[in-house]
């Protein structure tokens, strides 16, 4: 089992920037391919973005590509998401998520039911 526990939510003006970061705990880090989701009030949990067990292979949904960046520090056990150019729309709860089954790829992993251990949640506000 796998402890997750985010951090770096905050309020921001919209164009403004956060870097949200995602420690984990419990077994071998690199084992895991590692996901960042979002639920705004009234909205399903949605894919945002993903990290394979290298850092060398991301994914990210339309909405983010070109403003936020996934990466991860093995050695840290941590997984980050730079956001930039934040909209009132990207205003959410942030979590991140671990499986070891998507450690190399994400095909089939924009589902959140599909991932096996999340963290609590960071909150994002983006002001307009």
């Amino acid at each position: 089992q796998v402890q997750l526990v985010e951090s770096g939510g905050g309020l921001v003006q919209a164009g403004g920037s956060l870097r949200l970061s995602c420690a984990a705990s419990g077994r071998t880090f690199s084992n895991y391919g590692m996901g960042w989701f979002r639920q705004a009030p009234g909205n399903e949990r949605e894919f945002v973005a993903f990290i394979n067990w290298s850092g060398i292979g991301t994914y990210y949904a339309d909405s983010v590509k070109g403003r936020f960046t996934i990466s991860r520090d093995n050695a840290k056990n941590t997984v980050y998401l730079q956001m930039n150019s934040l909209k009132p729309e990207d205003t959410a709860v942030y979590s991140c998520a671990a499986d070891p089954k998507y450690r190399r790829t994400v095909a089939g992993g924009s589902t959140p039911s599909a991932w096996q251990y999340w963290g609590q949640g960071t909150q994002v506000t983006v002001s307009s």
